[in-house]
């Protein structure tokens, strides 16, 4: 049995940043982060595309927009100091109709609100950023950034290491129990006693947060994005980022186009029921995870107000001409033969029982344990201070 003051589930982004930030703070504390993979990073942080946000989308006063707004300022200068590579590129939000203009607006007031430096664009301007886009107006936002969190985690990793802490792989958590004043973590590989706990097991979350003993008020239904990246003849076609403006009604933005710092262009996601936690593809399944998500009372009654957008969704899933209709909304210029498929990834979506999508992160506390219970996009961005806000919570049980 291996011994260390704090356990952190789940060796993501988010375990990592506040691992990190937690011996940055406390450098005697002991520090054990239990990965399940092989290798950390291996699941949303790993099929993430790489954008640093600005924050603009959400509501002023709400934990994704102050973490966020934080979290890319301490982000970036992590990657300055760590040699990580990463560019402030900018990025347009294309309103392509009238009738998009009023939700248009309205990110342009948050992004205001937030304090993220945006401008409203006419079309000659757009043209000027985005030559090949259609639109009859944008909101330009020049802060947005690209950066590989994969590279932010191993840096995040071998700060922790070289701190003193551990960074345990292949170590799935299946039991936590109580022995006096400890918790007891039996794993894959053996067990850990720890005196406090952290839950930042993302698509697993809900689970980790139920064998700890809690009630979690949310369960974790996963939505793949599947992506197509553009071939090189049709790269010129983008010169950063070009999203459209979303659904209000979602917490998804719509297929877009990233420029990847590695090189290349991204076009998507769309976001469709996945079949399993882990299934990135549409014929990959978990009957025992599709059943816990179709008997869950919230995913049915939130399925039967929004059908008819979850059936687009599948439809562009399985109609590759449907994924270049929507892409062509930005890009008119986008063909078909221009696509490859990419890797898709999964979003760890936190559903209330009645149904409500959680819009910003959740983190609940126990006696012994932070549950990070919903953390999506913008959660890569704001990891550092995600981190923070956890520390802070643990700061009064050290």
């Amino acid at each position: 049995m291996t011994q260390t003051s704090v356990v952190i589930v789940g060796g993501g982004i988010v375990g990592l940043a506040t691992a990190y930030r937690l011996m940055e703070r406390y450098p005697d504390v002991r520090v054990t982060v239990l990965e399940k993979e092989t290798q950390i990073a291996q699941h949303q942080t790993g099929h993430n595309s790489g954008v640093l946000h600005s924050g603009i989308y959400y509501k002023p006063g709400s934990l994704k927009a102050i973490n966020c707004r934080a979290g890319k300022l301490a982000m970036e200068e992590f990657c300055q100091r760590e040699g990580v590579p990463f560019d402030v590129c900018g990025k347009v939000i294309v309103a392509t109709s009238e009738a998009e203009l009023p939700a248009l607006d309205t990110i342009f007031e948050r992004g205001k609100a937030n304090g993220v430096a945006c401008e409203m664009i006419d079309r000659d301007r757009l043209a000027e950023l985005e030559p090949h886009t259609r639109g009859v107006r944008a909101l330009h936002v020049p802060e947005t950034g690209i950066v590989n969190y994969v590279d932010v985690c191993h840096r995040m990793a071998e700060r922790v290491i070289a701190a003193g802490g551990r960074v345990v792989t292949g170590a799935k958590v299946y039991a936590v129990r109580r022995v006096g004043g400890d918790l007891v973590f039996t794993t894959t590989i053996g067990e850990y006693t720890a005196n406090l706990a952290v839950n930042c097991a993302g698509l697993y979350c809900d689970r980790v947060a139920a064998i700890a003993g809690a009630v979690p008020e949310v369960k974790i239904v996963p939505f793949r994005g599947e992506y197509f990246e553009l071939k090189a003849d049709a790269e010129h076609l983008v010169k950063n980022l070009i999203y459209p403006v979303p659904d209000p009604a979602f917490p998804f933005l719509g297929v877009h186009f990233t420029r990847m710092i590695g090189g290349g262009v991204e076009c998507g996601p769309n976001a469709v029921l996945a079949f399993g936690r882990e299934a990135y593809t549409r014929w990959q399944l978990s009957p025992r995870e599709l059943s816990e998500t179709l008997a869950f009372p919230g995913f049915r009654t939130m399925a039967s107000k929004y059908w008819r957008t979850g059936m687009g969704e599948m439809w562009r899933s399985f109609s590759k001409g449907a994924f270049v209709r929507a892409l062509q909304k930005l890009i008119p210029e986008i063909r078909a033969s221009h696509l490859v498929a990419a890797p898709a990834g999964i979003r760890a979506q936190a559903i209330r029982k009645d149904g409500q999508l959680v819009d910003d992160f959740l983190v609940e506390e126990t006696e012994h344990f932070i549950h990070v219970l919903n953390a999506p996009s913008p959660a890569a961005t704001a990891s550092l201070n995600i981190g923070n806000l956890v520390v802070d919570r643990l700061a009064g049980k050290l």
